[in-house]
Parts: structure tokens; sequence; C-alpha cells
């Protein structure tokens, strides 16, 4: 995790089902972490100009701005009940979702929602909020889905790339934290480019290749572990889908980590094709971790 000094884990609230599953993981995070928790509300009507109080002849205290801090005050009550120790603060902030959140991400240690809002179409499987947060938020994000599992490895995906050093760091973090192992996955279906320039061979040996993604996922790792003797790793290499072999690793994970731009992705993309493919399928809680240069990412 980050390490911004004193900064809270922030939640966004919208009155869903899933943004109460994530003020519940939230709390416990920020309680493990000693950090406060904010609950946020994006207040997006008086942007549209529509009228906030009561209208004529109705109970005073309805209102679109009242139901919002009725919203929030019903949130906070929620994360209290996981931790009466923790310091839980809440407020209705004018703006739509995105840029609302966005801007808390800056000053946040982490920011968590849930993976699907009360605005959008039924059959999508993960809110357009929470992808353009993942793709461009200031610190991790935490999608949530449900309950997470209380048991089970932190799963994080490898690619070999510098950009998923902070994703790398993250998961070793947690695992420590949650007392549990590491899983960490790097899949191949063919070689890819790691940087601009790289050349792709046509045609290549199979086994030497698979012996070279080996010492990718070896070396990527390297020094965590003496950083985080406690944590036990279990290394997985496997010839799939990226995308496809995280999915199924994240089933039977408490947190599943990736990266949010990997070295498979267009440079001009903000959150990588594999990233895009757990966030809407994972069957764990996701934490989406971009690379900032310089940073730290325990």
């Amino acid at each position: 995790m980050t390490n911004r000094s004193g900064a809270p884990v922030v939640v966004g609230v919208d009155g869903s089902p899933s943004a109460l599953d994530a003020v519940r993981v939230a709390a416990r995070e920020a309680a493990a972490r000693h950090r406060p928790l904010r609950v946020v509300h994006a207040f997006v009507w008086p942007l549209y100009g529509v009228p906030l109080g009561p209208v004529p002849a109705a109970p005073l205290d309805g209102g679109l701005r009242q139901e919002a801090e009725k919203l929030v005050a019903e949130a906070v009550d929620e994360a209290r009940k996981v931790s009466a120790e923790l310091q839980v603060t809440g407020e209705v902030v004018e703006g739509a979702a995105t840029p609302v959140l966005l801007r808390e991400s800056r000053d946040a240690a982490l920011l968590a929602l849930g993976h699907r809002g009360l605005g959008g179409f039924a059959e999508l499987l993960v809110g357009s909020t929470a992808v353009q947060l993942s793709a461009r938020a200031d610190c991790p994000v935490l999608v949530v889905r449900g309950e997470p599992r209380a048991d089970g490895p932190v799963v994080v995906g490898v690619d070999g790339s510098p950009l998923s050093t902070e994703a790398i760091g993250f998961a070793f973090a947690e695992a420590a934290q949650r007392g549990t192992s590491l899983v960490a996955v790097h899949a191949w279906l063919y070689p890819t480019p790691v940087g601009p320039g790289d050349i792709v061979p046509l045609v290549y040996d199979p086994e030497a290749f698979a012996a070279e993604e080996g010492r990718v996922l070896a070396e990527s790792l390297a020094g965590w572990s003496e950083r985080y003797p406690q944590v036990p790793v279990r290394q997985r290499l496997v010839a799939a889908a990226p995308a496809r072999a995280l999915v199924e690793e994240s089933t039977d994970a408490q947190l599943t980590v990736v990266g949010a731009h990997g070295r498979g992705a267009f440079l001009g993309l903000l959150l990588g094709s594999v990233s895009h493919a757990v966030l809407h399928h994972a069957r764990s809680p996701l934490a989406i971790v971009r690379h900032h240069p310089g940073g730290d990412p325990a």
C-alpha cells in the first residue's frame, strides 16, 4: 500500500447494496492499517439545477440533499459496526462520481468502491465509474464484489515489466498484513514485447521460451521475499491467456492484485486489456495498482 502518512481509506457510496459491501470491506482495511475511513457520496443533482430541498406538502426532512445526507450517515453507521475504534467521517460532495472520487484519490491511501452502482446497464459486470477510477485514480483502487473470503492467498499478476513493480509490492504488503501466502501468476501464450522497439520472433522454441518466462517471474520477485520473509510464496507459470489464468486463480483468493497497465497493452491505454478483463470477471475483491514513477509500492 502507498505510504501517504495519515491518508485515509476512502470509500464511495451511492445507496446500492454493492456500495454497502464496499463500506464494510473498506472499514476492515482501514482498521487493519490504523487509518481513518472517509465515506464520500458524489451529489450530482446541483449540476442539473434540480431543487434539492423538500417539495411543498412533503416532510421537512425530505428532499434530495437530505436523502444524500441520510445515505452517508447510514454508511458511516455500517462502518462503525466493523470496529468501534475506527475513526469514520462522511461527506456529501457536489459533483459527478468519477471526478469527485478522482479528486479524493489524490490524498487517499486506498480507494474502495462496489463493482456495480445504481446507474448504468444491469447487464454490465462492472460499472463505468469503477472502470474509470481503476484506470485513472492516484492511489490503489479496491473493487469489491460481495463479502470477501476470510482465508485463501493473495494472488498477483506478474508480467515482467517495470510497470508491475507496484502491484507486486502492494501484494506482498497485503499478504503480510493478512497473515497469508502469496501466489504470483505469470501467464503467456506467445512472446510479448516488454518495451517500445522490441522485436517479437516469428519462430521460437517453446521449451526455451517457457524457461525464459520462468526466469522473468523469478527476477520480478527477487528481493521481495527478503523484504517480507513471513510471506510464503508460490510461483505459478501458466501457458494460457493471462486474464483467464488470473480469473481462475482469483476463485480461491482473499484478494487479487493487478497492475493497471502491463507490457502487453498499447501505451496510449490507461487500463491494459488484461487488467480490464480481470476487473470484469475476477471472483474475489480486486486491487488495481497504477505505476507512479519514484513511488514506493509498499
